[in-house]
């Protein structure tokens, strides 16, 4: 392997595709039935005049980014269409760097001209982590490299430069001992309004497509041993939600492990603490209770970072989520008593490798297991997303990671059949075409994707069908 690209973005465009949810999903209190997904192209040109091209893609989810109840969701998606745009112009106006390089010249700057527009933290991180996530792509292929290759070997040349605290930290040598696994468990999501068992579903609402609906179909289907609950933050009709799913898990799964999701929906640390007590005290949950790893994000953003939760933490540890608006956001939370973090590539790529190196350091200097990264979800597509996510949380180390977009979309139906057939033909190992539709291949509860992992780029063999697109102004 060679040294790091010294390389320019000489050309970027952004593309959408429509996706239709099966049934609605729900961010806490909003209901989302489709959304828009982005697509960036880049072509990167280095000193000696060679050129290359990238891709990256991710799902324009609204009432995630900003939950301010004011805004539509067309007015969500308008707000990551100008985070990509913003984006575009700080890196086309960097000049030559590494890849990396390139990210941290402008990520202060990005995200200061994101908040001159209005747009929060989360919005920023989005269309930086996707410009990124393409150039990466486009770097890699320029040297004939895997990602996991590009960052084992330092092909991307990441540095301390966006996050000091790490100095004296031998990042590269961290980065080179990086061993990701060809297979991941998928933490299946429950969502706040999914159907349970047959008896939760009005006929009309049974969707004979083929695929699982309910929580207990969706177990016998994929073979599920992991799980992301999701709470609402009233801790009253929280339990009786808990008590439910708990019922179908004890049945129908042995040695089951769970997450708990907040969703920004606890007012304040009392207040998730209250639902923990009361879950502690319930016969009904002892199981579930013994399969709790951590609770994600449960104080809204606004909160979540302004006090302790160290009492919090006591009970269980405790993840941000939402409020990793920035590359300074988990040392902020480590600080208050939080333990993990999510990575989730809509944050940011190079965000969530330095975050796994945090946690390196820390539990090094502090002879603990204590803090941690988990792999989530935001609705994730088949395709592009999926497989630049799956191997970022591979990287990382996840162990499992969290998959909800093929419980929300049927597959690739979004895509061209041409499109679907290439995935089908490249990446066997993640995919399956023996209903006439290309769909996730969960079994066992496990993803493979070897391909993926290997692929010249970053994560996939195969070039999307830009015809098939809408370019985005």
């Amino acid at each position: 392997m060679t040294e790091a690209p010294v390389v320019r973005l000489i050309e970027a465009g952004i593309f959408e595709r429509q996706v239709g949810f099966r049934f609605p999903f729900r961010f806490g209190a909003a209901r989302v039935e489709s959304a828009p997904q982005a697509f960036v192209r880049v072509r990167i040109v280095d000193d000696s005049g060679h050129e290359a091209a990238g891709w990256s893609a991710e799902m324009m989810m609204p009432k995630w980014f900003d939950k301010n109840p004011t805004l539509s969701p067309d007015d969500n998606v308008a707000q990551l269409r100008a985070s990509l745009h913003l984006a575009i112009e700080s890196l086309r106006a960097a000049g030559a760097q590494t890849p990396f390089g390139l990210h941290a010249a402008v990520e202060a700057d990005h995200h200061r001209a994101a908040a001159g527009e209005g747009l929060p933290p989360l919005v920023a991180s989005y269309g930086l982590a996707l410009v990124d996530r393409a150039i990466i792509d486009a770097a890699c292929r320029m040297k004939g490299a895997s990602a996991v290759d590009a960052v084992r070997h330092d092909l991307l040349g990441i540095t301390n430069a966006t996050a000091p605290d790490l100095a004296g930290f031998d990042l590269t040598g961290f980065f080179s001992r990086l061993e990701p696994s060809p297979r991941l468990a998928v933490r299946h999501t429950i969502g706040l309004a999914d159907a349970l068992t047959a008896a939760d579903l009005a006929p009309e609402q049974r969707l004979n497509d083929g695929l699982p609906q309910t929580l207990e179909e969706v177990i016998a289907a994929y073979g599920h041993r992991y799980f992301k609950i999701k709470v609402s933050g009233r801790p009253t009709e929280d339990l009786e939600r808990l008590i439910a799913i708990a019922a179908v898990l004890d049945r129908m799964v042995d040695g089951y492990r769970a997450t708990l999701d907040g969703n920004e929906q606890f007012e304040s640390a009392d207040a998730a603490a209250d639902l923990l007590d009361r879950l502690q005290k319930e016969p009904r949950l002892s199981r579930l209770r013994r399969s709790l790893l951590f609770f994600e994000q449960p104080i809204a953003r606004a909160e979540a970072l302004s006090k302790s939760v160290a009492g919090l933490a006591q009970r269980m540890p405790l993840e941000i989520d939402e409020s990793d608006g920035d590359i300074g956001a988990f040392p902020r939370a480590r600080d208050l008593g939080y333990a993990g973090i999510s990575s989730k590539s809509c944050k940011g790529f190079y965000r969530a490798l330095i975050n796994r190196a945090r946690v390196e350091k820390w539990n090094r200097e502090a002879d603990t297991s204590r803090y941690f990264m988990s792999a989530e979800d935001l609705t994730t597509q088949s395709g592009l997303a999926l497989q630049q996510d799956l191997v970022l949380a591979a990287l990382v180390g996840a162990g499992h990671v969290e998959r909800n977009g093929h419980h929300y979309v049927d597959g690739m139906a979004q895509a061209p059949a041409s499109e679907q057939a290439s995935y089908l033909a490249a990446h066997g190992d993640l995919y399956d075409g023996a209903s006439g539709r290309v769909r996730l291949a969960i079994k066992g509860g496990e993803l493979a994707f070897g391909t993926a992992l290997r692929a010249i780029g970053l994560g996939l063999s195969v070039e999307p069908d830009w015809a098939s697109m809408t370019a985005s102004s």
